[in-house]
């Protein structure tokens, strides 16, 4: 009876001590303890999806919308690099490895915002230039606005029958609730040191005269996508292309009719027009990822957070309207 007693506070004193100490880990005044409840981030590595040989081509994933906003994984918290950042890493690595010689940017995106599409553009021209390694672009189910800019960086753009691609453009999204915090009784009592300070405050309708500066603005962007576009696909006319840039969407046959993209056909034609871009007759197709990420073939997922599904009615609007501020995209958002 003794030692059954003795065992049974024995365990007592045990069980008291570890809720102290977990009390003690989540306590602010008490922080001794660190307990980190998420996997560090691990660099990237690579598997070998198809194909054998020493030679590689790599396939880039550019899935969701394109933006410097990092991937939300469970419970909305942070996990991986932002898609700049993560392609820029990919490319650091494919420059160090002497047996990669093609890359295939797999683009299902709708765009996103105008400085994450022209890094990413950016990165990828350098690459270009730096290595003297072939790029192709395979558009999937969607690959317009900044979709499409990215992929004009490439050497050759092919798409799937089903591709929509296109809505060349830049829109501004910015909503004004002027009147409805006038039926409640709200007014805008900001104070500013310029007249032009709060443009495109949705606190107040905007002026003829802001919407000119705005307007100013976007016709810059613009020209900017349309110069992009032109200094990579120099058999399009710059007044062709200024006709196909309404920001209408098309059909792969449409775009591939119009001169937008070189080639119809799937994933594994991309495969094996990097090979013949690079005078490739074997090669191992691979692609880098995280640890725990399970990838199988040419058209496994990047991740499993879900990043790349592409809603439109369910984006974040908070990644392009902070407080109400407006944002430049290279969006197809109808």
């Amino acid at each position: 009876m003794y030692n059954t007693k003795t065992m049974k506070h024995k365990y007592f004193l045990l069980i008291s001590a570890a809720i102290l100490i977990f009390c003690l880990a989540f306590t602010s005044g008490c922080s001794f303890i660190s307990i980190s409840l998420l996997p560090s981030i691990e660099p990237l590595r690579e598997t070998t999806v198809s194909g054998s040989g020493k030679e590689k081509i790599l396939i880039i994933d550019i899935s969701g919308i394109i933006s410097e906003e990092r991937q939300r994984g469970f419970v909305g918290i942070s996990e991986d690099p932002d898609m700049v950042a993560r392609i820029k890493e990919e490319l650091k690595m494919a420059t160090r490895d002497k047996h990669v010689k093609a890359i295939i940017l797999r683009i299902n995106s709708p765009g996103g915002t105008v400085t994450a599409s022209d890094m990413i553009y950016h990165e990828i021209v350098q690459f270009k230039k730096n290595t003297a390694i072939k790029v192709v672009a395979c558009i999937m189910d969607l690959g317009a606005s900044g979709g499409y800019y990215v992929a004009a960086s490439a050497d050759r753009i092919i798409a799937h029958p089903t591709t929509v691609t296109g809505s060349i453009g830049v829109i501004m999204l910015n909503l004004s609730v002027e009147g409805l915090l006038q039926k409640i009784g709200i007014a805008d009592t900001s104070i500013k040191t310029g007249e032009y300070k709060d443009m495109g405050s949705p606190l107040k309708t905007m002026t003829e005269e802001e919407r000119r500066i705005f307007q100013g603005i976007m016709d810059s962007l613009y020209e900017r996508f349309l110069t992009a576009i032109s200094e990579n696909r120099k058999e399009l006319p710059l007044e062709k292309l200024r006709s196909l840039a309404d920001g209408r969407i098309y059909t792969a046959q449409q775009a591939l009719e119009n001169g937008l993209i070189d080639q119809i056909g799937y994933l594994d034609e991309a495969v094996a027009l990097a090979k013949k871009e690079s005078g490739l007759t074997g090669a191992r197709v691979i692609t880098y990822h995280r640890p725990r990420v399970y990838k199988n073939n040419i058209y496994s997922q990047l991740s499993n957070t879900g990043f790349g599904t592409i809603n439109l009615l369910n984006i974040d609007l908070k990644t392009f309207i902070h407080s109400g501020t407006p944002s430049f995209l290279y969006l197809w958002a109808p």
